[in-house]
């Protein structure tokens, strides 16, 4: 992409849910224009007539429902969509996508393959930007990660986020095309660092919904939170990530955020659950996915089958899907035999 001409492109983002339209506001101020793909001809509607969720949007961002389209005036694309549909999107675009295109992705989950018998292959389990190389031919991919609640973003209150590609020319290009006075977007080439902090964070997010649903306070959040990080680092060690991104901005930074409040889906459906809500009617009422949850069982394989000590997402996941009393989950833990503080240096 020439650079020179960035204020005169089109950019495009795959997804209109809040992250979405937040990729979208952020790029408008940027762009000339942004394409917002959405598949549905009802909310095509209403990106064009901003009205309801996209009355925020600037005047700038218009609806597509054509990939091929999009394809065509976008060298720069940023995938915003649930884990669970993104494989399919990948295979979607992958007829229209060429080797110069940028795909810079938002979604902070897994690809995964859980069998019936409830197994999880190592190798079976692929981030988003490998699920890109795999489905397509791009090959400057990039993803975003980082303490981005979408409501404040929108409200614009000053926020960051990091952009990690194996590409120098990737985050310096993401960069440009995202900053503005109230957004800062840091750099590293530590992709998958970046991409497994996003992710693991969110099953902490549920714990401290748990906690914060039955009245816990301050000091055993605070203990979630840094214990909660030990075992994210180690799990992502065990994955082949760096310990230096689970210690900025996408990890610990990402973690505070959607740890602390109502604000993060993830925090919310732990939260409700420790209510006595049902899983099942959480799920069929969210909006948007609790990427979290998804996670939480393909993490809990994972760890099982790896010999991965992560007492944490084990509990989690006991109290989440075998519906284990909260209480005892907590005795458990404050009785569990740590030997050290920091082990992950």
């Amino acid at each position: 992409m020439d650079q020179e001409h960035l204020s005169e492109a089109t950019v495009g983002v795959v997804g209109a849910g809040s992250f979405g339209i937040c990729i979208a506001n952020l790029l408008s101020e940027n762009v000339s224009e942004v394409l917002l793909y959405t598949r549905r001809a009802e909310v095509f509607d209403q990106i064009e007539n901003k009205v309801g969720n996209f009355s925020q949007l600037n005047a700038k961002v218009k609806a597509c429902r054509d990939l091929e389209l999009m394809s065509q005036k976008c060298q720069l694309i940023f995938p915003v969509i649930p884990s669970k549909y993104f494989r399919e999107l990948m295979r979607n675009m992958s007829p229209y996508l060429k080797p110069t295109h940028f795909l810079i992705h938002g979604t902070k989950g897994l690809d995964a393959e859980i069998t019936t018998s409830s197994e999880v292959k190592e190798h079976s389990i692929k981030t988003m930007s490998q699920v890109i190389e795999e489905e397509t031919s791009v090959c400057r991919i990039g993803c975003l990660s980082g303490p981005n609640l979408s409501s404040e973003i929108l409200a614009e209150q000053p926020a960051a986020t990091l952009l990690a590609s194996k590409y120098t020319e990737v985050i310096k290009l993401g960069q440009q095309v995202l900053r503005c006075p109230r957004f800062q977007v840091y750099g590293t080439h530590d992709i998958m660092g970046a991409e497994l902090a996003g992710v693991l964070k969110n099953v902490i997010a549920l714990a401290a919904g748990l906690l914060g649903g039955i009245g816990m306070g301050k000091n055993l959040w605070a203990l979630l939170i840094t214990r909660g990080l030990s075992e994210m680092i180690h799990i992502g060690k065990a994955m082949g990530a760096d310990t230096k991104a689970f210690l900025g901005v996408a990890g610990i930074g990402d973690l505070v955020a959607t740890a602390a409040g109502t604000q993060s889906r993830n925090y919310n459906a732990g939260y409700r659950i420790a209510k006595g809500e049902k899983l099942e009617d959480i799920l069929n009422e969210s909006a948007e996915m609790v990427e979290g949850l998804k996670t939480l069982e393909t993490i809990h394989f994972l760890c099982q089958q790896n010999k991965i000590n992560a007492p944490i997402f084990e509990v989690t996941y006991r109290v989440i899907y075998k519906g284990l009393n909260i209480d005892r989950a907590i005795q458990f833990l404050m009785t569990y035999p740590y030997e050290v503080d920091v082990d992950f240096m």
